[in-house]
């Protein structure tokens, strides 16, 4: 099965279907208490050999996955975390679910935070940076490697929407001190819900282990742990999960070579027109090939692309982030409210060790970069060939 495009389910058929009725013939759907050595666990040292990283903890959404790392790096009350503009906000709201308090940053024309916004958002309350790799494009990571070397910050990253991507050659979400993915119907890889939390360091994955399991201290492994317990929440997954994934991660290779195959037919046509101009990208090997972002002079030059690419049913869609919805900060109501938590003595902004200030117009670079890009989805189901055709069809 395969999606009409887009960045959803892009793979997904018998393999998996198989995994999951060896799951039900098991009569194991839990992965502790006899199910240890499954399917999780196997699917995680799977992802862990791929990536590249010594410890991987499968969680049961991307936001969980996030709110791991971030307690895995020991945010708490008051601590602040650098966010871009531009992303889910979950990546905001995880920062909250911890005690912390977002700070919210512009980010560049690449479309990934901006590291000189991050410089001058640093305080001495900055305790991590959280650069997202949005649509598959990836963040300059050597510059906010040097700045979090500078700061003493740490770097969390968000690797929600590029399962399988890197930066010079190494994979996403091993360049950080910790990284997390989404596995949710939109991603990648799929199992309809789903995240991970990958990390080096032995500390932060048993604060993670510990936080998304809240029987840890009753489980097999509970001996092994050098990290004392605490009370947990319960971001597992079930054997069903993990059965997909295992299977979906076999497909990821795959998967990306297919979609930058198909990036690189329509960005050569593109690239070829006097009167486009590709966006800046800060590792295009490692771009994971969802779509061609193209910068526009304005915003009304931008949207009248858009919606000529749209009227002439191409194939592909396209659309300007700035109507992203949520993927906007202006959106994100609850952050800029600061109703950080159902109950208000629990609100993390009570907690801020300086006033914070949010409005709709602080990131205003953001919203300009924002109106004038246009972003073209990556049709997977056509052949390099059928995309290079449309994008000839669109530059007309």
């Amino acid at each position: 099965m395969q999606s009409e495009g887009g960045c959803a389910m892009y793979e997904m058929g018998k393999a998996e279907l198989d995994a999951l009725k060896s799951v039900i013939k098991s009569g194991q759907t839990f992965r502790y208490r006899g199910g240890e050595g499954g399917w999780c666990d196997r699917f995680e040292t799977a992802l862990k050999k791929k990536i590249g990283v010594r410890y991987a903890v499968t969680t049961n959404s991307g936001t969980s996955a996030l709110i791991c790392a971030l307690a895995g790096i020991g945010v708490g009350p008051g601590d602040e975390v650098i966010v871009p503009a531009y992303t889910f906000m979950a990546s905001a709201i995880a920062v909250t679910a911890v005690g912390g308090i977002p700070i919210i940053v512009d980010i560049d024309e690449s479309l990934t935070i901006a590291p000189s916004a991050v410089e001058r958002a640093v305080t001495r309350y900055t305790k991590a940076v959280i650069p997202v790799h949005m649509n598959g494009r990836v963040c300059d990571m050597d510059a906010l490697r040097r700045l979090a070397g500078k700061h003493g910050m740490k770097i969390v990253e968000d690797a929600c929407q590029a399962v399988g991507g890197s930066y010079r050659g190494r994979r996403l979400t091993s360049i950080g001190d910790v990284g997390a993915f989404s596995f949710n119907h939109f991603k990648i890889i799929s199992c309809g819900e789903g995240g991970a939390v990958l990390t080096d360091d032995m500390k932060i994955y048993d604060r993670a282990l510990i936080l998304h399991d809240g029987g840890a201290v009753f489980r097999a492994y509970a001996d092994k742990l050098k990290t004392p317990f605490f009370a947990g929440m319960n971001f597992r997954v079930s054997e069903f999960q993990g059965a997909i994934l295992h299977e979906q991660l076999r497909r990821l290779d795959r998967i990306l070579a297919n979609l930058r195959a198909r990036q690189a037919a329509m960005t050569e046509v593109f690239a070829s027109s006097p009167n486009l101009r590709i966006s800046p990208n800060n590792d295009p090997a490692g771009d994971c090939g969802c779509c061609v972002s193209l910068t526009f002079g304005s915003g009304d030059e931008a949207k009248a692309f858009a919606e000529r690419v749209n009227s002439l049913k191409a194939g592909c869609g396209a659309g300007r982030p700035i109507d992203s919805g949520r993927h906007v900060y202006v959106n994100w109501e609850p952050i800029l409210k600061k109703q950080g938590s159902h109950n208000g003595k629990l609100n993390p902004f009570r907690w801020a060790r300086r006033k914070i200030e949010y409005s709709p117009d602080m990131c205003a670079r953001t919203l300009d970069i924002l109106a004038r890009t246009v972003m073209i989805g990556v049709p997977y189901g056509a052949t390099p060939a059928e995309c290079r055709r449309m994008a000839r069809r669109i530059i007309g």
